[in-house]
């Protein structure tokens, strides 16, 4: 076995585990352990303390890191929310988000803070679908008009802004209308993988086999999933297509294929949050913050200000369109929902390192980005939080309740 040292991973292990612990001894502090998570391998690696560096150990465990938590970003897509009129307001509103998204682009690359504005355009799309549905959770609304018409614009945002990040940006496809060809492809091949699973699962022995073994240390059902993000990864990197958007889909294939997941084998998508979650998500932030270039984003004033730059476009393209909402949710819910539509982090913190890799943004764009993300995610949904609490005859604001703790949410009371 070659000589592979595990001090850097220790590192990341101690800030992974601190990170929500520490929220769940002060609950009254409403920050996402991500955050944390993010700051302090900011603070311990190369860009300030130089304790811990993101070696190969880390870079493969965030790699695969990075990979579940899309996989469980798939996971929550619920094609019975995505119908109706919810589905279709949602709708009109990312399209009015693309739009703002060219604007924001090409205003920034008139500015010459980038060098690819259909890149930024597509950046400022996404909404973080597992950071918002925790904060609806805690605050009583998934199941309420709003709660349902926020959950279908972030999951159109996710699932449209992984879509354009690959056909615009796949690393190895030479042209569009190949990227478009390869993903009409990989599409085809998902529909008859799913068609074929779901075709086997209706066999009784298949079924019977599936339910004695899932919960024996065979764990099958936890395997079989792992093989699907796998191989539809595999066959991404495979048509040159980016890996994000087979891990998002084999995590949507899924849900397609087990719809009773919840009903007859509950523990099953507990035990995927465990691995993710509890294991190999945590890497990918503390990593991510390990590799943030805090020195280029301080180079110089016109770098730092790109930070809240990007901060007040990304509240404009998500947030402005949810004026489209008024009319359903009131002037107040609507402004929650722009908050809400308006945090995102993970896609960012992906798609920055994709334009990274390819030369189309630099260092300090990139840090401005994530910093950008970070800010989202602190502050959005606490403003978001406020406005959806009733407000009393007297006037007075009202006592908020804290958010569950998890990478998707707060912390917990």
């Amino acid at each position: 076995m070659p000589a592979t040292s595990l001090a850097n991973l220790l590192g990341v292990a101690v800030i992974a585990f601190a990170a929500p612990f520490l929220l769940g001894l002060f609950p009254r502090i409403r920050l996402p352990a991500v955050v944390l998570e993010i700051v302090a391998g900011i603070l311990v690696g190369p860009a300030v303390l130089g304790w811990v560096r993101a070696d190969l150990p880390v870079q493969i465990l965030a790699t695969l890191g990075l990979a579940f938590l899309l996989f469980l970003a798939g996971m929550e897509i619920d094609l019975e929310r995505l119908r109706g009129g919810a589905a279709r307001l949602a709708g009109l509103g990312f399209l009015a988000s693309a739009l703002l998204g060219l604007v924001a682009g090409y205003g920034a690359f008139a500015l010459g803070l980038v060098r690819s504005p259909i890149l930024i355009g597509i950046i400022l799309l996404a909404t973080s679908l597992g950071l918002i549905v925790p904060v609806l959770k805690d605050a009583g609304e998934v199941s309420t008009p709003f709660g349902q018409l926020v959950i279908a614009a972030a999951t159109i945002a996710d699932f449209g802004a992984v879509i354009l990040l690959s056909l615009f940006f796949s690393r190895e496809a030479s042209s569009p209308v190949a990227k478009l060809i390869l993903l009409g492809g990989f599409a085809l091949v998902i529909v008859l993988v799913v068609l074929g699973v779901k075709r086997l699962e209706r066999a009784m022995r298949l079924s019977s086999v599936l339910v004695r073994l899932q919960d024996t240390t065979a764990e099958i059902r936890v395997r079989a999933s792992i093989l699907l993000l796998v191989a539809f990864t595999a066959l991404a990197q495979t048509l040159g297509l980016e890996t994000i958007l087979a891990a998002f889909l084999a995590g949507a294939s899924l849900r397609l294929i087990d719809q009773d997941q919840f009903a007859t084998h509950p523990n099953f998508p507990v035990k995927l949050e465990a691995i993710g979650y509890g294991f190999l998500i945590p890497v990918f932030f503390v990593g991510s913050g390990l590799q943030f270039d805090l020195r280029a984003l301080f180079a110089s004033p016109s770098s730092l200000l790109r930070l809240p730059i990007f901060l007040i476009a990304l509240l404009a393209v998500r947030g402005v369109p949810a004026i489209l909402y008024r009319r359903e949710l009131g002037n107040r819910r609507a402004v929650a929902a722009g908050l809400l539509q308006a945090t995102s982090l993970p896609l960012i913190v992906a798609a920055s390192a994709i334009g990274l890799a390819l030369g189309l943004i630099g260092p300090a764009t990139g840090a401005a980005l994530v910093g950008a993300g970070l800010l989202s995610v602190v502050a959005f949904p606490i403003v978001a939080l406020m406005l959806l609490q009733p407000v009393p005859a007297d006037g007075k604001t009202p006592v908020l309740q804290s958010a569950k703790t998890a990478h998707r949410g707060g912390t917990d009371d």
